[in-house]
C-alpha cells in the first residue's frame, strides 16, 4: 500500500479531516468514513498526549492515517507525536525557511535530521527502521504570516519539506483582516493563496489548505491546492445539532 507520506509527496489530491475533542471512539468513527487522513490538534484542541495516543489507536482500528498538528515547532512535541504513530505532522507558526528546516529537522532521524530514536508506538506501524521511519513520515508545515509569506519561496525550497498548510485565520490576520477569515474586502488574501499554491508547485511539494467546508474544500482543490482538511468534529456537531434544534421548534 502507497504510504501516505509517498502520496503527499506526488502531490496526490488528498482530503482529511480535523478533530479537536479528546474522544476515541468518534476518531474510530470518523477514520472509517473515507477521508485520507485525521489530523488530530493538538495546538488550539481539547487533546491532551493520552487522548491523542488513544486517538491514534483508534485511527489504526479503522485502518485509517493519523496526523498532529502539534503544538510548536520544537523537537520535543514533534518527536512525542511521531513516536506516538503519527504519520506526520503539521508544524504551526514557521516565519521562515530556517525554521521549516528545524522543523524538517525534527522529524527526521540522524544523519538527515535530529530526531531522538525512541518510536514506541510507533515501532508497530512506521519503521522501526530509521531510513524506513524517515521515508515514511511527512513533514508539512504552516504557512500563516506575513514573514511565512515573505519567504515563501524559500520555504517551500527547503529539503525535508513535505508540503506547505495554510491556516486562513492567522493569515488573513496577519494581513489585515479585521476578523479571522474576514477577506471579503482584501484581495492581498486571494493573491497570496495563489502565490503559496503556486511557490509549492514549483518546488514540486504538497501544497493544503485549511477548508470549513467541501464545497471550500473542492474549490481550492481545482484551484491548485493538494491537500486539505475540512471543518471539525465540533465544528460540525454543532452545525448539526443547531439545525436539528431549529428543525424541531419550527
Amino acid at each position: 500500500m502507497t504510504s501516505f507520506a509517498t502520496r503527499l509527496r506526488a502531490r496526490d489530491r488528498i482530503v482529511g479531516f480535523w478533530q479537536v475533542t479528546d474522544n476515541a471512539v468518534a476518531a474510530e468513527h470518523l477514520a472509517g468514513l473515507g477521508y485520507d487522513y485525521l489530523c488530530f490538534d493538538l495546538q488550539h484542541g481539547l487533546i491532551g498526549y493520552a487522548g491523542f495516543l488513544a486517538g491514534v489507536t483508534a485511527v489504526d482500528a479503522a485502518g485509517g492515517v493519523s496526523l498532529a498538528r502539534v503544538g510548536a515547532n520544537d523537537p520535543a512535541p514533534i518527536g512525542r507525536a511521531l513516536d506516538a504513530g503519527a504519520q506526520g505532522v503539521i508544524v504551526p507558526l514557521v516565519d521562515s525557511a530556517a525554521e521549516a528546516a528545524a522543523a524538517a529537522r525534527a522529524c527526521r532521524y540522524p544523519p538527515a535530521g535530529g530526531r531522538s530514536f525512541g518510536p514506541m508506538r510507533a515501532g508497530l506501524r512506521i519503521g522501526p527502521d530509521p531510513r524506513a521511519a524517515d521515508e515514511a513520515v511527512a513533514c508539512v508545515v504552516m504557512i500563516e504570516t506575513r514573514g511565512a509569506l515573505d519567504d515563501i519561496d524559500a520555504i517551500c525550497a527547503t529539503p525535508g519539506v513535505d508540503g506547505v498548510y495554510i491556516g486562513p485565520a492567522d493569515l488573513s490576520l496577519a494581513l489585515g483582516a479585521p476578523r479571522p477569515g474576514a477577506v471579503e474586502d482584501l484581495p492581498e488574501f486571494e493573491e497570496a493563496l495563489t502565490r503559496i499554491a503556486g511557490a509549492a508547485e514549483s518546488a514540486g511539494i504538497a501544497a493544503g489548505i485549511h477548508c470549513f467546508t467541501g464545497a471550500e474544500a473542492a474549490r481550492h482543490l481545482a484551484g491548485g491546492f493538494t491537500f486539505t482538511s475540512v471543518s471539525s468534529d465540533l465544528s460540525h456537531l454543532e452545525s448539526a445539532a443547531r439545525a436539528s434544534l431549529q428543525a424541531a421548534r419550527s
